[in-house]
């Protein structure tokens, strides 16, 4: 039982496949030769003991550092029990058993350091995504040559070719392509990328050049925040792990206490001989040895934080795995995490032979001047649409009011009723009430007037992201009993946005602390719950729940800082997935756990009863902890 099955691999540490399939190698030659020497002639040669005396030495190494190592820290480790059960075999007179035991023992350690392997490798593909060269360019942008991209400082600029992975993160200052954003963001699409948008190191650019401006040192970017984050996670146990590890120590000094009584037990009262009593206990020994159990959990638990930082989840460690695997409920927050973030015009309606197009152009021909967020969503609509406003003059903002301009001479007024009622022009009923219903659904409406008439009034509200109802069908299919909207927008709004996507309530008008006010009451009748925000306002929140997730965090800083789990990409189906990645992760355990104990209870019965011959209580044994880990690396497959 080596320290890798107690803690997660990390480089430096426990012996890799490698070495222990040298190990192994070197065991079994002397174990096969020992044997033929034990066996064949008719008495067993005395030169048996040298080829099974190297596989104690070399089988035995790797125990003895492990033992060694948990003596200082002042406790028993579990290899202390199968090292002491092979020397206890060579001490009644069957080392040939106790070499048998060493060699599955290492073989054991062999098959699951190379099965382990595969989630360090799953981690570490991250790494070689950052290309190894980038081609940098001077102030006049002209190309100096091939450079180390760990050599790249912010404010350089690089040239990427099509086809050519991004050598850092930066921001495109020309050209455009499309992008896969894949490795960082889960995104399966690529994304056009040109002049202003920002660009990760890792990711493919498609069949466009592009000119990217250095933003973050190679140390610093994305793809690196990630390898670092998803290995401090490895290195972060889960509840059911950490407990495990505690239960370790007295449990083999148990054993221990436990295998000399029944070494004195069959000597004494059963009238064993002393060498068949304390066989007995050595067989005990290795069928006690809780090997299964201790690697059931980190199995599981790695190999589930690989599969989510494939899709683009990172967990920051195992508990909040696990903690998402027992969540009920689920908060979002409203504004760009389950809408857009940015308001858009999404109805128009018109009075007085106004059609929709003369309307949306003299309202951008008077908002083209206008800083306000209404303002820019006008334009977009009316570029959009492909309406070319007409040109105006003699534009005045009017603060808390609206907007006025001069067009073909005549003046046109863009606002609320304040603005109507400063140039004493009434509002037609149908308009009135169509404005009123607006306000329900938590839009804003803004008047357009001229002549001391309205002629048209248009509606603007933050549109939902695609899919986030279909998202929120999938985690209550999970079994999510309960969807809430939590969020700093007016309740019109944030009511009509629940009703929309499906949940449960929409609460809104919070200030941060009445955001986690909202959670600690969720919380107290629910098994768990889940806070979805953006990771700069919602931190308070993420922080209160008992796993908080920064959605579409792929350059914030502050979400990668605050939240519990970080989604890089902004697909609402990835909380739906780290819910299910959660509870089949608990799954495993749990089968794993129970399947560890009750293997390990059957053969310790056998063992004290009946009795079991050494060689197949190590197959047995080794061969428990070697199904527990393939059940464990399941959760690697899929994408």
């Amino acid at each position: 039982m080596t320290p890798s099955r107690a803690k997660p691999i990390r480089s430096g540490g426990p012996p890799g496949a490698t070495s222990w399939l040298l190990t192994t190698v070197v065991v079994s030659a002397g174990m096969v030769l020992g044997a033929l020497l034990t066996w064949i002639p008719d008495d067993p040669s005395p030169w048996a003991w040298l080829p099974l005396g190297v596989t104690y030495v070399v089988g035995g190494r790797p125990i003895l550092r492990d033992t060694l190592a948990s003596l200082r820290e002042g406790r028993l480790s579990i290899d202390f029990l199968m090292g002491f059960a092979a020397l206890g075999a060579a001490g009644v007179g069957q080392p040939l058993e106790g070499a048998i035991l060493i060699f599955l023992f290492s073989l054991s350690n062999t098959l699951e350091a190379y099965a382990l392997g595969r989630t360090r490798a799953a981690i570490s593909a991250l790494m070689e995504l950052h290309p190894e060269e980038a081609t940098l360019l001077d102030a006049e942008g002209e190309e100096v040559g091939r450079v180390p991209t760990s050599s790249l400082v912010p404010g350089q600029a690089i040239r990427v070719r099509p086809g050519e992975r991004i050598g850092a993160d930066g921001v495109v200052v020309s050209g455009r392509s499309e992008v896969d954003q894949s490795a960082i963001t889960g995104e399966s699409i690529p994304v056009s990328r040109g002049t202003g948008d920002e660009v990760f190191a890792g990711t493919i650019n498609g069949g466009g050049a592009l000119t990217v401006e250095v933003q973050r040192p190679a140390g610093e970017t994305m793809l690196a925040r990630i390898v670092r984050m998803v290995e401090e996670a490895r290195e972060d146990q889960a509840p059911a792990q950490a407990f495990i590890d505690r239960f370790a120590h007295p449990y083999t000094v148990a054993v221990m206490a436990g295998s000399l009584l029944t070494a004195l037990v069959a000597a004494l009262v059963f009238d064993f001989t002393w060498s068949d009593a304390v066989y007995r206990a050595m067989t005990l020994l290795v069928v006690a040895s809780p090997c299964a159990l201790v690697i059931s959990t980190p199995s599981a638990i790695l190999s589930a934080i690989a599969r989510g930082a494939r899709r683009g989840i990172l967990f920051k460690g195992g508990g909040h795995l696990e903690m998402a695997g027992t969540a009920d409920t689920v908060a979002f927050d409203k504004t760009g995490t389950l809408t857009i973030g940015a308001p858009e015009l999404l109805e128009v309606r018109t009075v007085d032979g106004w059609s929709r197009s003369e309307l949306l152009g003299h309202v951008a021909a008077v908002e083209r001047d206008s800083e306000h967020h209404l303002a820019r969503a006008v334009l977009t609509a009316a570029r959009k649409e492909g309406v070319e406003p007409p040109q105006a003059e003699a534009f005045r903002a009017l603060p808390g009011e609206g907007v006025t301009a001069r067009i073909a001479g005549e003046e046109i007024w863009v606002g609320n009723p304040t603005l109507a009622r400063r140039f004493d022009t009434p509002i037609p009923p149908e308009i009135q009430a169509w404005h009123e219903a607006q306000g329900e659904e938590g839009r804003s409406v803004v008047l357009v007037g001229t002549g001391g008439l309205v002629c048209g009034a248009l509606a603007f509200g933050d549109r939902l992201r695609p899919g986030a109802a279909a998202a929120v069908q999938r985690l209550r299919a999970l079994g999510i009993g309960r969807v809430v909207l939590l969020s700093g927008d007016h309740q019109g709004a944030v009511r009509a946005i629940a009703r929309e996507v499906g949940a449960d309530d929409g609460r809104g008008a919070l200030l941060p602390h009445q955001k986690v006010e909202a959670l600690q009451e969720m919380a107290r009748s629910s098994s768990g719950v889940i806070m979805v925000g953006d990771g700069v306002n919602d931190a308070p929140a993420m922080a209160a729940a008992a796993v908080g997730v920064a959605m579409g965090a792929a350059g914030t800083d502050v979400a990668i800082e605050t939240a519990d789990v970080v989604l890089m990409g902004d697909e609402l189906d990835r909380v739906h997935e780290l819910v299910e990645l959660g509870r089949r992760t608990r799954r495993i355990v749990r089968q794993n756990v129970w399947f560890s104990v009750g293997w390990m209870a059957l053969l310790v019965v056998a063992a004290s009863t009946v009795g079991l011959p050494l060689t197949l209580a190590v197959v047995a044994h080794e061969g428990s902890t070697l199904l527990v880990v393939l059940n464990g690396l399941r959760l690697l497959g899929g994408q």
